[in-house]
């Protein structure tokens, strides 16, 4: 390393940073302690599948990387999903001012400048803040999810998957949290005693805890993050009329108070599209870059279950082209099995005040290549707008360690007024879709033999059709648990998972009629053609019946990494 002259030092990042195809310009590179516009380090922009890590200390600028590579990646048509911690990437949509020292700093490093602004979609978690609210509904969540919020243990994790799968099996849609709670209190009460009995390992103990703990989140004011019209992250995925990709910024200003909620959040969003999505291959561009901030907050006091599943999802979603960049101040945050799939890193300054501090120091320095830098030295001494980088080339081959003085944002690095925020919001195509909290018949209202409070038009998805409706006059629970188990052995070509018979008499008949809000959806796919095809030769109610069960094999089948299941895929 010390033999090597600078120019050799300048060839070897010339050399690995010449690429053919389009990229994403970080910047120039730092050699001896000067920046070298001819030496610019990129990243390839069909590598961004491959994840990233953007990790440095506390106002080193790993803010304005994201502001950065976010407006590239906006200019290339990728649509970018973006954490707003702080309310500073707001600013992506207000084009920049420029000022002599923006103009000698962009000059030095061979950036053509000039201020833009860029499309962006305002979100906020349940309308906490000015953007369109996203929700969730409680199934779809997911019992491990919840758990996570609710800082269960494994034992009373296992307990709320049954739980879960006992609603499932009972058409019992959990919506929001006061459906969970209803079936929870079923459960422990009297009349549900024996239904308790049939969920092996659910002591009425850990459910009475469990019930405790959804409480204290409804006291805590989390009630307004569950519910429908549920946020459909296809949203995520959409470009702008000039073919830019639309930058989905969520808000989080009370970040603080709730940290577990809005990270979890996160993991459930970046999960849905994981469930969602086609396997794509490589392509030339990713459909999506996922930036994951503070991404320490996944990861503390997590259980194996959870931790599983973020590996898991970080693996295959790559396949799917969506690139997921995580977040944080040192790579000691980010689990090894996570820390090993991020192929492209660009590592800010690292403090080493403290022997913890210089722990991690050393850890970061072992993750990267042998490179002509010398790393603690360059880590410990690196200024603000600066970063030492490593990424994926189109080989698939790590590029040379490059200290890089990173490009300037062409939008406001900083917020965007409010006035701008919520005439943005209120333009956009949104807010009549997920503006408005709607509340349909759902488990609390079957359970309490109540009908679901008019809270105005519910929004497009329509909720399963009760399992009740439609059963052929005449027929026997018997027969349509046999004729369901036919068909899905028929479909699955293996033996049926559903039990040979039900006992319906221990669970308490919903009112009849069920009030339906919405009109019944129409068959499609492979259960529409069976239906169709049955209900012709048999009748209308078999019809209607081999319909229910579809939307219940389709609940039974489409729970994902995280115990996910959206309405969407039923």
């Amino acid at each position: 390393m010390a033999n090597k002259t600078t120019a050799e030092k300048l060839a070897t990042i010339q050399q690995g940073y010449t690429l053919q195809g389009a990229t994403i310009e970080l910047g120039a590179a730092i050699v001896d302690g000067e920046v070298h516009k001819e030496a610019q380090v990129r990243l390839p922009l069909a590598m961004m599948n491959r994840h990233g890590l953007v990790a440095g200390a506390t106002g080193t600028g790993k803010t304005v990387t994201l502001h950065m590579i976010a407006e590239q990646l906006s200019t290339a048509g990728v649509p970018v999903f973006l954490a707003d911690i702080k309310g500073d990437l707001s600013g992506l949509a207000t084009p920049a001012t420029g000022s002599e020292k923006l103009t000698a700093r962009t000059s030095a490093l061979g950036q053509d400048w000039q201020a833009k602004n860029f499309p962006v979609e305002f979100l906020s978690l349940g309308g906490d803040g000015n953007g369109i609210p996203v929700r969730a509904t409680i199934t779809s969540f997911g019992p491990i999810l919840l758990s996570r919020i609710m800082d269960l243990n494994d034992t009373q994790e296992s307990s709320l998957q049954l739980i879960f799968h006992f609603a499932d099996q009972k058409n019992l849609e959990l919506i929001d949290l006061k459906d969970l709670r209803a079936v929870i209190q079923f459960l422990t009460s009297d009349e549900g005693k024996a239904e308790l009995a049939e969920l092996g390992g659910l002591s009425k103990a850990t459910a009475g805890v469990i019930l405790r703990e959804l409480v204290g989140l409804e006291a805590q004011g989390m009630e307004k993050f569950f519910g429908e019209p549920e946020f459909d992250t296809a949203e995520l995925l959409r470009t702008a009329p000039d073919g830019r990709g639309v930058v989905s910024c969520l808000e989080l200003p009370t970040l603080q108070t709730k940290p577990l909620l809005f990270s979890t959040f996160l993991m459930w969003l970046l999960a849905d599209l994981f469930e969602d999505l086609p396997e794509a291959g490589d392509l030339d561009k990713p459909k999506l870059v996922f930036f994951l901030d503070e991404a320490h907050l996944l990861f503390n006091d997590a259980s194996k279950a959870f931790l599983d599943a973020i590996t898991t999802t970080v693996r295959l979603i790559r396949s799917k082209g969506v690139g997921i960049f995580f977040v944080t101040q040192t790579p000691k945050d980010v689990p090894a099995d996570v820390l090993g799939q991020l192929a492209n890193r660009v590592q800010h300054a690292l403090r080493a005040f403290t022997p913890e501090d210089a722990k991690a120091l050393k850890a970061t320095v072992s993750t990267f290549p042998v490179s002509d830098y010398d790393l603690e030295e360059t880590l410990t001494s690196a200024g603000i707008g600066e970063a030492v980088i490593t990424v994926m080339n189109e080989k698939g081959a790590p590029t040379p360690v490059a200290l890089t003085r990173l490009r300037a944002p062409e939008s406001v690095m900083g917020p965007s007024t409010d006035e701008l925020i919520k005439s943005t919001v209120a333009s956009s195509s949104l807010l009549a879709k997920y503006g408005t909290a709607v509340d349909n018949v759902s488990a609390y209202e079957k359970l309490n033999g109540q009908s679901a409070a008019p809270t105005g038009d519910a929004a497009p998805g329509l909720p399963p059709v009760p399992s009740s409706v439609g059963v052929p006059a005449g027929s026997s629970q018997a027969d349509i648990d046999a004729e369901a188990r036919r068909i899905e052995e028929e479909i699955l070509g293996r033996p049926s998972s559903r039990p040979a018979s039900t006992t319906p008499e221990s669970f308490p008949e919903p009112p009849a009629p069920l009030p339906v809000p919405q009109q019944a959806p129409q068959d499609s796919g492979m259960f529409g053609d069976i239906a169709g095809a049955l209900g012709g030769a048999l009748g209308g109610g078999l019809k209607s019946m081999v319909r229910s069960m579809g939307t219940q094999l389709g609940r039974d089948l489409m729970r994902g990494v995280f115990g996910t299941s959206s309405r969407r895929r039923r």
